[in-house]
């Protein structure tokens, strides 16, 4: 393990002990976030925490000391696959009217903007099947090695869009090729999120995790902002008519680039400590088991028991912190995509604004959220994960409303106002879900967890918000239909919070401490040590003298 410098595996019996013991949702640590009372520290709630679990006092041999250039590589190579798929997030939904006419020219205007969004929406509905391949694949080999064939499957889809004919050169089949190439796009961005989360949070310090964690969404706005940005240039240049002519296939050809960078970047990478060990200690129990039991003479029927093993385990011991997770997806994935995806299409079809207008604005409010996301994952690590969401939700329940109405208004001024209230309720979510979802689940099954909770939610709920808003707003005439959506987000958002326990500074379930530095492992080392000794005196005072301890603490 050449990128890190002092590093070593749990005990089988101590780490198989601590997820047999917690079966919770979460880390057993009070509910709540912020700075703790009484003067209580990160460490010390750390220390106690992990005390709690394992029964034990720390050794120095099972903290994890970082390598920064490695950390820096892990989270540039995770951002980046993030940034190529919200690359084509952004071209999809600036070019959603575009696309229309292009491959559904037969329809009205506004069934053309439901159809391309259909399109959109059908990539979605393969995300849960991608993430039930590619998850658990992904804890069973290893995360680096599924995170470089989805980064394959999406580029060489999203590049292929690229030279797909028209409706008007091959009729019907141009509208199903762009469909089954969307549809391989789903796929594969099955596990691409919940990977990417997953190799970040396993790399990062407990410390750091929020803000090296918010960095993959960074790369999404970033993303979204290049393909949109790129869309809105190519159209003040071409013009509608040239957009619908040739300009349309040049920002899906720009993906093949992005895409070779990306695969190159990835392959270079190591696996993550965390699954190194966990990889460990599933040899040495699979061992075990065979000299005491014997084991199949197939392999792969092995893996494939086992594989099975670990689905049945998420959907029977952690079925809580499933639900808790597509909560929380739902909360961020309903506010992205409906200020990234729906909104150009929104204020320019259904408002009847100017479409450049419309462009600019979503396009500075993404850059404004990509400029603030650090800080607020930077917030979550010093305050908190749980009041950052509690906030946000609240804010989004009282602040949808009024920020659609201020969309409504013509001009810039208010717009662009409404624009960023609902992109810095966005970075809420977005600057925390990275730290905050992988930490809900156990290392060896995160990943399929983590892929399967995160793709049903976005599927039903994410993916599907710009069709579900634009038909709704076609039956009924009600151009309020996206606040009051939004609203419903943030009301099902503040419930998974309630439920949701603290984890900044924690160290992940089933792994160790990890830290920057060895001074940091030593003196985690010696307050564990400090802790287990006053712990051992509170319990001798309590049986020596029962009453009269009993009375000093109340």
């Amino acid at each position: 393990m050449g990128f890190f410098r002092n590093s070593s595996a749990l005990s089988l019996r101590a780490r198989r002990q601590d997820e047999m013991s917690t079966g919770r949702t979460t880390p057993p640590n009070r509910r709540g976030g912020g700075r703790p009372r009484g003067g209580t520290t990160a460490t010390d709630r750390m220390i106690r925490t992990l005390l709690r679990r394992r029964k034990k006092t720390l050794t120095l041999e099972e903290v994890t000391v970082t390598d920064r250039p490695a950390v820096r590589r892990a989270v540039s190579a995770a951002a980046l696959g993030n940034t190529m798929e919200w690359f084509d997030f952004g071209v999809y939904a600036y070019m959603a009217a575009t696309l229309g006419k292009v491959f559904f020219p037969a329809s009205s205007p506004g069934a053309q903007v439901v159809s391309a969004f259909a399109t959109f929406a059908a990539a979605f509905l393969v995300r849960p099947l991608g993430g039930l391949v590619f998850g658990p694949l992904g804890d069973r080999i290893g995360r680096q090695r599924v995170l470089a064939a989805t980064m394959i499957m999406m580029a060489v889809s999203t590049f292929a869009v690229g030279f797909l004919p028209a409706y008007r050169t091959i009729g019907f089949t141009a509208p199903v090729l762009l469909l089954i190439c969307r549809l391989v796009q789903g796929f594969s961005t099955g596990g691409e999120y919940a990977g990417a989360t997953t190799y970040i949070a396993e790399y990062a310090p407990d410390r750091r995790r929020g803000f090296l964690g918010s960095w993959l969404d960074f790369g999404t706005f970033v993303g979204y902002s290049l393909g949109s940005g790129l869309v809105t240039g190519l159209t003040a240049a071409l013009g509608t008519g040239g957009m619908t002519d040739y300009g349309w296939r040049i920002p899906f050809l720009v993906a093949g680039p992005l895409g070779l960078i990306g695969l190159y970047m990835r392959l270079r990478l190591e696996e993550t400590p965390a699954f190194q060990r966990e990889a460990e200690l599933a040899r040495d129990e699979a061992a075990a088991v065979e000299v005491a039991a014997g084991g199949t003479d197939d392999p792969v029927e092995d893996a494939r028991q086992s594989g099975h093993g670990r689905l049945r385990e998420i959907f029977t011991r952690h079925w809580q912190a499933v639900l808790i997770c597509m909560g929380l997806v739902l909360l961020y994935n309903i506010t992205n995509y409906m200020v990234t995806s729906y909104l150009p299409t929104y204020m320019t079809e259904t408002l009847g604004q100017d479409e450049t207008t419309a462009q600019l604005l979503v396009l500075g409010t993404m850059i404004v959220v990509a400029l603030t996301i650090t800080t607020v994952g930077r917030s979550s690590d010093r305050w908190g994960r749980r009041p950052v969401f509690l906030g946000g939700s609240i804010a989004l329940v009282a602040l949808a409303w009024p920020a659609v109405r201020l969309i409504h208004r013509g001009g810039i001024l208010t717009p662009a106002i409404g624009c960023l209230i609902l992109g810095l309720l966005l970075v809420c979510f977005a600057g925390t879900s990275a730290a905050t979802l992988p930490a809900l689940f156990p290392t060896r099954i995160r990943y399929g967890a983590l892929s399967i909770a995160f793709n049903i939610s976005v599927s039903l709920f994410g993916g599907t918000t710009p069709l579900v808003a634009s038909a709704l707003v076609e039956a009924t005439g009600d151009t309020m239909v996206p606040a009051y959506y939004l609203m419903g987000a943030g009301v099902v958002g503040l419930i998974a919070t309630v439920f949701l326990h603290e984890t900044a500074g924690l160290p992940l379930r089933g792994s160790g401490p990890m830290v920057e530095t060895h001074e940091q492992a030593h003196a985690l080392v010696a307050r564990s040590r400090t802790e287990a000794g006053r712990r051992a005196r509170d319990v001798w005072l309590r049986l020596r003298h029962p009453r009269t301890h009993g009375d000093h603490h109340r």
